[in-house]
């Protein structure tokens, strides 16, 4: 089964990518401001919440407290 992602990630994903590209393009504190935003809005989505990738369980799942 294929999980799509909600709207509000979507957008907040392609907004990340043009900030960076207008970074990228004019450096300045507002546009690093608004990047770190973005970031923050997409990582702590709750969309991702209880989902792990086959990459984090490689590296996580062999762990011994």
């Amino acid at each position: 089964m294929r999980r799509t992602t909600p709207p509000d990630l979507d957008h907040a994903q392609d907004e990340w990518h043009a900030t960076y590209r207008q970074l990228a393009a004019y450096p300045c504190t507002a546009l690093r401001r608004r990047l770190l935003h973005l970031s923050a809005t997409v990582v702590f989505h709750p969309h991702w919440r209880g989902q792990r990738s086959a990459g984090w369980a490689a590296l996580h799942g062999s762990r011994r407290d």
